[in-house]
């Protein structure tokens, strides 16, 4: 098991790739903190896979938007299993609206998440290990539309944007500490934000097209990466962008 005795947090661990990504890194041998909005349903769900795997875990409400719930999450995880050794910035959201529509409250709700939630939640996260003087790996959750223009979703796009420049900055910055951080862009993944696709057969068709392995990828892909990111396998590795997608970003035919 590449993951034995390591502990990681997985921020939006409820559901979709947060989920995929908790339940593969027990089967790993990874205990997990699983932190959520809301502590109960979807929460609760993926903590009782972890512990049928026979890993430890434990869930922790707290908002990634808020900076006081950030710093809270990370003493809060420590204390309770002892160690941190990973964190997954998995969180994330988007909203749709023409650019020239998009509100304060638009771009704030985006923003405030995909952003500046995961930059503060890792730097909790790295306070914690320099304290302690442990080695650590943080796994950002960008997306393909860091690179891919996505029109009436310019929030979200800036928000990964950001992410994957952030990774490439942190990953020198923090490197004299032994932490490294890598960044994984999902493509069209079958989760919960891709519901309205999911049930919208033209614009499924629309999309699979341009895909070149012709299928929509599962959360379960996404966290096969994330594993080995996780895992001593990839300690020379950091500063990197590897997209999950099927080939959909470099897909380029003549017709």
């Amino acid at each position: 098991m590449k993951l034995a005795g390591k502990t990681a947090i997985i921020t939006g661990g409820a559901q979709g790739i947060g989920r995929a990504v908790a339940i593969r890194f027990a089967r790993e041998g990874a205990d997990v903190v699983i932190d959520d909005r809301i502590a109960a349903g979807g929460a609760q769900d993926t903590l009782a896979e972890i512990q049928k795997l026979g890993r430890k875990g434990c869930v922790i409400a707290a908002d990634i938007a808020s900076l006081a719930d950030n710093r809270r999450m990370i003493q809060e995880a420590a204390e309770k299993m002892g160690a941190l050794d990973i964190l997954v910035n998995n969180a994330g959201v988007e909203r749709r609206g023409s650019f020239w529509e998009v509100t304060e409250k638009d771009f704030d709700f985006v923003m405030n998440i995909n952003l500046k939630g995961l930059f503060f939640a890792t730097q909790a996260f790295t306070q914690y290990l320099i304290s302690a003087k442990r080695p650590g790996k943080i796994i950002n959750m960008s997306s393909v539309h860091e690179e891919l223009p996505f029109p009436h979703f310019s929030t979200y796009c800036a928000s990964k944007g950001g992410v994957k420049m952030l990774t490439r900055n942190l990953s020198i910055e923090l490197a004299p500490f032994g932490i490294t951080v890598n960044n994984i862009a999902p493509g069209a993944i079958e989760t919960p934000i891709n519901t309205k696709l999911l049930n919208n057969p033209d614009l499924l068709k629309a999309l699979l097209d341009n895909i070149p392995l012709a299928r929509l990828g599962k959360p379960e892909d996404v966290a096969g990466l994330a594993a080995f990111l996780a895992s001593a396998d990839a300690d020379y590795v950091t500063g990197a962008t590897y997209s999950v997608d099927g080939g959909l970003l470099w897909n380029y035919s003549e017709q």
